[in-house]
Order: C-alpha cells, then structure tokens, then sequence
C-alpha cells in the first residue's frame, strides 16, 4: 500500500485561510496549532510556517496584544488583496505590452537604412576602383625608381592625385556612417558589419 501523500505548501495554506474564513474568528498560534491538524490535516508543526507565509502575503492579519500575538482573516480583506494583486498584475501586463510595441518600433526604425542602394553600391565600387589603382600606382613606382626622375614624379602625382580621391570617398563613407548613428541610433560596429566595411577602414596616409 503506498504512502500517503502530504500537502503541498500551496495546499496548506488554502486549508489554514478556510479555518478563518469558516469561524471568522480571532486565534492564537496554539489554538491554530490544535485545530489545523485536527479539521484541515495540517501538522502542528508546520502551522507557525504556514501562518507566518500568510501574515508576509498580507492574507492573514497579526497584532500583539500583550504577551500574545493574535491572528484573523475576513474574505473581504482577502478579495481586495486580490483585487490589488490582480491591478498590479494588469498594470505589468500593460507595461509588457507597451515596451514591447517600442521595442517593435524600434526594430522596424533600424532595418531603415540596411537595404543594398545604389548609392551605396556605387561608392563601394569607386573606393575599391580607387584602391586598386593605388596599388597599381604603388607597384609602377618601385618598378621606375631607379628610372627618369620625370617619369617618377609624373607617377607621385597620380598617385597623389589617386590617394586624394580615395580620401574624399573615404571622408564620404564616414559621413554616411555618422548620419546613420545620429539619425537611427546604429552602433558603429554594426554598421560596419552590416555594410561590409573592414574594421581598419581608414584614411590613406
């Protein structure tokens, strides 16, 4: 035969509040103490934890009168516990439900911006264009070095001329990069990220 199963916590203290509820009655922990086990089949010594559970729940009220403390519930302080409990609630869910329709704004504000335009597009070509014609430059130069001084200077020119170039694109992305922070509040890494900018982006020396 198996073991009876005792009381939940939950169990015990719905028992304990129809002992109050049940009498209307006023009663000290020993009266409790003999009675819960008797009608609700509550251990006597679980009533003090059960009760005090009760009293920090503000469900039960406790006054000290003298040497003794004496507990009491009535059903109408218990439904307007309830009731608080319930608008407390309410009042969360509202909130919840507020920042979460932010929150939803808020995500639907920052996918502006994050689609492939053809602007962009087309810088991203120009500054990659512009790199590799630097490199080209960069390359032609250690090629003629040892060549016609004139024909070295024509090509530090260009290659200034490139360098410049990549620069202002460069100025331009940065520009773009600061709108979008300011505007939609984008970190910068996730900008980077998002537009396939290389964490070194920088200007050329």
């Amino acid at each position: 035969m198996s073991k009876k199963k005792g009381l939940s916590a939950e169990e015990k203290r719905t028992r304990m509040m129809e002992i109050f509820f049940e009498t209307k009655d006023v009663f000290q922990l020993k009266d409790l103490e003999k009675i819960a086990p008797k009608e609700k089949g509550i251990t006597s010594m679980s009533v003090k934890e059960v009760l005090q559970s009760l009293v920090d729940d503000g469900m039960v009220d406790c006054e000290r009168i003298g040497t003794s403390n004496y507990y009491w519930a009535f059903p109408s302080k218990a439904l307007h516990t309830r009731k608080r409990k319930l608008e407390a609630l309410e009042s969360q869910l509202s909130e919840g439900s507020q920042k979460h329709a932010s929150l939803q704004k808020s995500i639907e504000k920052a996918k502006i911006g994050r689609c492939e335009t053809e602007e962009r597009t087309t810088l991203a070509k120009e500054l990659s264009s512009l790199r590799d014609q630097r490199e080209e430059l960069k390359a032609d130069v250690e090629k003629y070095k040892d060549c016609d001084p004139q024909v070295m200077e024509e090509i530090r020119q260009a290659n200034k001329v490139a360098k410049e170039a990549a620069n202002r694109w460069t100025d331009n992305i940065f520009a773009i990069k600061s709108w979008a922070k300011r505007k939609f509040g984008f970190e910068e890494n996730k900008i980077d990220k998002t537009f396939g900018i290389p964490e070194d982006f920088d200007y050329i020396d």
